[in-house]
């Protein structure tokens, strides 16, 4: 097991699948990503780098990109998201779509592989 398999574990079958499936999305878009640390969070790494963090608070699920700029970069599919400086939020019973999941995750890739 990895990290995220391990956070993944500790938490509410219900949280765990929307999360779950959220890195899902993301290791179809970057198949060679794998589970390690950013922040001190459970994450996808690519290249050595933090790529994404998803977290259960107690109101919601934050989604970490470890970038503001990959959040600027997906703006326009965050109409009527909450969402701030590096960090989006949704509640489990609505969950980003699919896309949204795959832009960022793209965004982040892109900017990893520039640096």
């Amino acid at each position: 097991m990895g990290t995220i398999d391990d956070y993944l574990a500790g938490l509410d079958p219900l949280d765990a699948a929307v999360i779950g499936h959220a890195y899902d999305i993301a290791r179809e878009e970057v198949p060679d990503a794998e589970q390690g640390l950013g922040y001190g969070m459970p994450a996808l790494t690519y290249r050595g780098k933090a790529l994404l963090s998803l977290m259960r608070a107690k109101q919601h699920v934050g989604v970490y990109p470890f970038s503001p700029a990959a959040i600027n970069e997906i703006a326009e599919l965050l109409d009527g998201v909450d969402s701030a400086k590096g960090t989006i939020r949704f509640s489990p019973d609505a969950p980003l779509p699919d896309a949204t999941i795959r832009a960022l995750v793209r965004a982040r890739k892109a900017q990893i592989e520039g640096t």
